[in-house]
């Protein structure tokens, strides 16, 4: 256990210092301005009709109607204006999530691997496990699941205690799943991701769920309340260039982990083959040495 705590400290640690590279800055523009130029986008066409539509909707509910009406009663009735605009953003906020997450993995992701893999694992073997349409499925299917999970758990985040581990764990998970696998998906075959996967499964878990919790703390900025609608353009761009930076990090965090791990791997297994090499050699001797003389 204490072996695998240094494995990941140290995958950490060099992720962190490859963030500054100035290649690596530079690569995280693009997403950065497609998830914003996307969000800016919905929002000019869509921001209204959909603030209208949760009014409304809020409206119709009875007990948030009474919850407006006391809040009017203790003086608070300026809350009711920014609430609606409220729950739409705390709803648009994990649809940003996941589209950020999606082009990290699919724009940044594959650089990033090959540039850990430039410098510090040149010898190992490029074996194709995955193609990328394969990928791209991969990370696609996971971010819906994890946007459903999102949506079903809405009722617990009302808790205090479960609104701080609920969504961190959705987002651990989505990011396990998404980033070991990008990671391996040019120098692992199928048989060595499952094994590796299944081996270190405690491992990644436990780093998805560190890097769960740095994707969760971006919304802290959102904590600004009535504030947060009036500041709402630069608190998206805020949120988007932070999520674009954690998935970043976490990208290279299991690059680092999960290459190093399918390397020592394949040492371990490389003794026994060449053991079984010998035996067969050995078995081929036998066999010449047992016929009859021409």
């Amino acid at each position: 256990m204490i072996n695998s705590m240094g494995r990941m400290a140290d995958a950490f640690w060099r992720a962190a210092a490859y963030c500054l590279r100035p290649q690596v800055i530079m690569l995280s523009l693009l997403p950065f301005l497609l998830c914003a130029s996307t969000a800016f986008g919905l929002g000019y066409f869509f921001w209204e009709p959909s603030v209208a539509g949760m009014r409304s909707m809020m409206e119709s509910w009875l007990l948030v109607d009474t919850l407006l009406g006391w809040l009017d009663y203790v003086g608070a009735g300026g809350f009711r204006s920014v609430m609606a605009p409220l729950l739409v953003l705390a709803f648009a906020l994990p649809v940003i999530v996941v589209l950020s997450l999606l082009l990290v993995s699919g724009l940044m992701t594959p650089v990033l691997v090959r540039l850990v893999a430039k410098r510090r694992f040149s010898g190992l073997e490029l074996r194709q496990g995955a193609p990328w349409w394969l990928g791209l499925a991969w990370s696609l299917g996971h971010g819906l699941l994890a946007l459903l999970a999102l949506l079903v758990s809405i009722p617990f985040w009302l808790i205090p205690p479960l609104v701080l581990v609920v969504p961190p764990l959705i987002w651990g998970w989505l990011g396990y799943r998404v980033f070991s696998f990008d990671a391996l998906a040019e120098h692992a075959d199928a048989q060595e991701r499952q094994q590796l996967l299944r081996e270190h499964r405690v491992q990644l878990l436990g780093m998805g769920l560190v890097t769960g919790y740095l994707g969760a703390a971006p919304a802290a900025i959102w904590a600004f309340g009535v504030m947060a609608v009036a500041l709402a353009p630069v608190l998206v761009l805020v949120s988007i260039w932070l999520y674009m930076l954690v998935f970043a990090i976490s990208t290279l965090w299991f690059t680092h982990y999960v290459l190093a791990a399918l390397q020592q791997q394949r040492q371990r297994q490389a003794p026994s083959a060449s053991d079984n090499q010998s035996v067969n050699q050995v078995d081929t001797d036998l066999l010449l040495a047992q016929l009859p003389p021409v």
